[in-house]
């Protein structure tokens, strides 16, 4: 194999199949980058058997062949290449030459028929919305799955198709977060339960160009997610996803309207006097027009006023302060509607149409101590 190519297309190409190669493996040629210049493009492949990456480069293939390089020491010497045409080229005994300007490097490869293939998805019927939307509904829902494997189901995202309607959900037990949207087509009815570190993978390198499509291919264990010149299959979460709207509720006794950035800020500068070890609550006190909140901490207190619009009852209630940062940071609305029922029910963050839904959860707190 020759082929050449820009050293930035390289960097590219090289840092977006990275995502999958896997940081602990009992199977070496997992660690590696598959270059295969064996047809008319230039792939480049990662997969660490549950995420696989595959994009195209722009190149010239000079001599056909493939090559598995170590991904890691691979990228490390791409970086530091000067800013020009690099040439690889293979010879016998997978030994391989990486040269640009002046600079040759000398790395041994390992034999690209030991590299496992991508699990094949057939490329028909796509799920299609713009990069964008893709990116935001992960964005807006990532932030609640759980972050231990201890009910496997949580650590994943259930994107759910009904019609033209695509729902994206997670929950750790603690809040519930989902995002809805409009497709532009019809499409079977489905609920697919994708890994969260797949999806934060896949937001991480899609572009999230408004006016660019991504499709989104599936079949019972694997789901693939094609944009761009780059294809991204990952293997699916077994089991039944729990039935989220069973957990939701339209009931409410109080209702607000708040400024968002207010909010989000005065429980950040709260936050300053509390860890996640002490896990001490922000109490939402709230009254008619105005909403007091309170920390309470073994370092300090914090109290500060902040204006909201109010119906129904007053109430005071308490919440993780993470959680509501957590919601609040990934709305965009200037103003947002807050349900509350009583201090032992669920909050729920949600807009008039219900595009997006946050449910959270409130912790209990002795009244008298604030």
């Amino acid at each position: 194999m020759k082929i050449t190519c820009s050293r930035q297309n390289l960097i590219k190409g090289v840092s977006t199949v990275n995502k999958a190669v896997p940081s602990r493996t009992t199977m070496p040629i997992l660690y590696c980058v598959l270059i295969n210049a064996e047809a008319d493009q230039i792939k480049l492949t990662a997969n660490d058997m549950e995420l696989g990456i595959e994009t195209v480069i722009e190149g010239a293939i000079l001599e056909r062949g493939k090559i598995a390089l170590d991904a890691k020491l691979f990228f490390d010497i791409v970086r530091k290449l000067p800013d020009n045409e690099v040439t690889i080229e293979t010879g016998e005994s997978f030994q391989t030459k990486i040269t640009c300007e002046n600079a040759e490097f000398k790395l041994i490869g390992q034999d690209a028929d030991e590299f496992s293939p991508l699990p094949f998805v057939a490329m028909s019927d796509a799920v299609t919305l713009s990069q964008f939307t893709l990116k935001e509904m992960i964005r807006q829902t990532i932030f609640s799955i759980a972050d231990n494997d201890s009910n496997k189901i949580m650590t994943g995202e259930l994107f759910e198709i009904k019609g033209d309607k695509f729902e994206v959900a997670s929950l750790d037990g603690h809040r519930i977060s989902i995002r809805k949207e409009v497709l532009n087509n019809q499409y079977e009815d489905r609920r697919l339960i994708v890994p969260g570190k797949s999806l934060q993978e896949i937001s991480k390198i899609l572009p999230g160009d408004a006016d660019k499509n991504v499709n989104i291919y599936y079949t019972d264990n694997h789901i693939l997610f094609a944009f761009d010149e780059t294809l991204v299959v990952s293997r699916l979460i077994e089991g039944n996803y729990f039935q989220i709207e069973q957990m939701l509720s339209s009931d409410y006794e109080t209702k607000l309207v708040i400024n968002r950035r207010m909010l989000l800020d005065c429980i950040e500068r709260g936050s300053l006097l509390t860890s996640e070890s002490e896990k001490k609550p922000v109490i939402f006190d709230i009254k008619e027009n105005q909403m007091e909140l309170k920390i309470r901490s073994f370092v300090g207190s914090m109290n500060e006023i902040i204006p909201i619009q109010k119906e129904g009852a007053d109430l005071m209630i308490g919440f993780n302060p993470k959680f509501f940062i957590d919601a609040l940071r990934v709305l965009d609305e200037e103003e947002i509607t807050l349900y509350l029922i009583n201090p032992k029910a669920p909050c729920f963050i949600r807009d008039e149409e219900e595009m997006y839904t946050y449910l959270i959860l409130p912790v209990n707190f002795n009244e008298g101590d604030y």
